[in-house]
C-alpha cells in the first residue's frame, strides 16, 4: 500500500516534503513501489506549489523593460533593433502593440523568449 495523501493545507505540504526528501540520499530502484511513491508525491508537491505559490510571468513590455535595465540597454537601444526611435517610445510607453516583426527582431537580437513577448498585454489608451 502506499502512503500517500493529498495536499489540502501547508501541513500536509510539509509532509509531503519531508516524505520526499528521505529519497534524495537513497534513490530508489526504477520500476519499485518507492519510485512510484517518489512520482506521485514530486507530482503532489509540483501541483501544490503550481497552485499556491505560481510566479506569472510578466507582460511582454515589462519582460523587454527588465531586460533592457539587466544588461544596462536604453531606448536607443530598443530602437537600433526595432529601425526606428518613434517605434520603441511608443511600444515601452504601450501606445503600440508588438507585431510579429518585432518580436522576431527582439528575440533574435537580444535572445529575450518568444513565448514572453507574445502575451496579450494593455495598451494605454492615446491622449486626445
Amino acid at each position: 500500500m502506499m502512503d500517500i495523501r493529498a495536499l489540502r493545507t501547508e501541513d500536509d505540504y510539509d509532509w509531503a516534503l519531508a516524505e520526499i526528501e528521505r529519497y534524495f540520499d537513497h534513490e530508489p530502484e526504477k520500476g519499485s513501489a518507492e519510485a512510484e511513491r517518489f512520482d506521485v508525491l514530486a507530482a503532489l508537491i509540483a501541483a501544490y506549489e503550481q497552485q499556491h505559490w505560481a510566479i506569472k510571468a510578466p507582460d511582454p513590455i515589462a519582460a523587454i523593460s527588465a531586460f533592457m535595465e539587466m544588461r544596462g540597454l536604453k531606448q536607443t537601444d530598443l530602437a537600433d533593433v526595432l529601425g526606428s526611435r518613434s517605434r520603441a517610445s511608443e511600444i515601452l510607453n504601450r501606445r503600440r502593440a508588438l507585431n510579429i516583426e518585432m518580436v522576431h527582431r527582439i528575440h533574435t537580437s537580444w535572445h529575450v523568449p518568444a513565448d514572453l513577448l507574445v502575451q496579450p498585454y494593455r495598451l494605454e489608451p492615446r491622449s486626445a
